[in-house]
């Protein structure tokens, strides 16, 4: 019965290094092809030796569509709209589980049904504001139109409708003012969820490329996304050695973020399931 469970077991690991290795080889084989030059890239049969022209190929990525300015673009544009819909979900969120008025549960069904329009919809009426705002081109239409998030005021709302009624009592019995709450008692509970929810919409807001294709026209606002389709249009042939020196490039800052929150993002994720 042992060795059956302990064969089981190494089947399992087997089978889940496969899967990770599965899942991982078209990165490994992208981080190949950006260390080789461009006769490199079109060796038959497919191989996963490393070049030597890593330096001058990320180099070049680099160089080519000023790669730093539009990593600066997207990084502003994800930390500031994630920090942002972190606080109005939990604003939002606090008004419908911690307040009674009229009306709350159609505002947040509202809310909640804004999930449901597709992006496509929403995309020529949001142009037509930003234009009458004169923000075209700005930070002001990269953010403000993201601001707003159904699906962290829907996971923020089930969170606080976790929390004991005998601490509100026991708040209120102290003294404590509705934002005093919110402040000292709500937010250190929720600081997995923050983390879990900044960390999704990071990625999310990094990687975004229709949006921001539109609404900006310089090359000064454009964000990374955009610079790896610009180093598919710089000649004549797609050199994809820098293509995919530029798409690792643009994978480095949320790896980051997501080595930096993986605890958060597990532990909130292991509180809203419950397991």
């Amino acid at each position: 019965m042992a060795n059956r469970k302990k064969h089981k077991r190494i089947l399992l690991h087997i089978t889940i290094w496969i899967s990770i290795l599965i899942i991982c080889l078209p990165l490994i084989y992208a981080v190949i092809i950006s260390t080789r030059d461009l006769q490199g890239t079109f060796v038959s049969p497919p191989n996963l030796k490393f070049g030597s022209k890593a330096i001058e190929t990320y180099k070049k990525a680099w160089t080519t569509v000023n790669m730093g300015r539009l990593l600066i673009n997207s990084g502003i544009v994800a930390i500031t709209t994630s920090v942002v819909k972190i606080i109005l979900a939990i604003m939002a969120a606090f008004a419908v589980v911690f307040f009674d008025f009229r009306g709350k549960y159609v505002a947040f069904a509202a809310v909640f049904l804004t999930q449901l329009l597709p992006v496509p919809v929403k995309i020529v009426p949001t142009f037509e504001l930003m234009k009458a705002f004169n923000w075209v081109d700005s930070y002001y239409a990269l953010t403000f139109p993201y601001f707003a998030t159904a699906t962290g005021t829907f996971l923020f709302r089930q969170f606080f409708l976790t929390v004991p009624n005998d601490l509100v009592d026991a708040a209120r019995i102290d003294g404590c003012s509705p934002m005093t709450f919110l402040r000292k008692v709500l937010i250190p509970l929720s600081w997995n969820n923050i983390g879990a929810l900044f960390l999704v919409e990071f990625v999310y807001m990094w990687n975004r490329y229709l949006w921001p294709l539109i609404i900006t026209n310089s090359e000064e606002m454009r964000v990374a996304q955009i610079g790896i389709k610009m180093l598919m249009t710089t000649g004549s042939i797609n050199q994809w050695n820098i293509i995919m020196a530029g798409a690792i490039i643009t994978l480095i800052p949320p790896l980051i973020v997501l080595l930096i929150l993986q605890k958060t993002f597990i532990e909130g994720f292991v509180m809203r399931t419950g397991k």
